[in-house]
C-alpha cells in the first residue's frame, strides 16, 4: 500500500471568506488526487516545533514556538 501526504492550507479573503471556500478548496484538492488514482484517508493535524533563532550578535532574536499545519492522507 502507497501513501500521499499533501499539506492543505487554505486561502481566503479575510473579507469575503467564508468556510464554505475552504470546504471547496479542500474539495478540489480531494478530487485532483482521486482523478489521479488516489484515495483520500483523512484531514489530519501535525504539531511542529520551529526553533529560535538567535540572530545575528543576538538582535532579531525569534523566540521557539509550535505550530499546527494541516496534511490530507490518502493511499492507493
Amino acid at each position: 500500500m502507497e501513501y500521499k501526504v499533501i499539506p492543505f492550507v487554505a486561502s481566503i479573503d479575510p473579507k469575503k471568506g467564508t468556510s464554505d471556500h475552504v470546504a471547496e478548496q479542500l474539495e478540489s484538492l480531494i478530487q485532483h488526487y482521486t482523478n489521479l488514482g488516489w484515495t483520500y484517508i483523512r484531514l489530519e493535524s501535525v504539531s511542529t516545533y520551529i526553533h529560535p533563532e538567535t540572530g545575528c550578535f543576538g538582535t532579531s532574536a525569534k523566540p521557539g514556538y509550535t505550530t499546527s499545519r494541516q496534511m490530507v492522507v490518502f493511499q492507493k
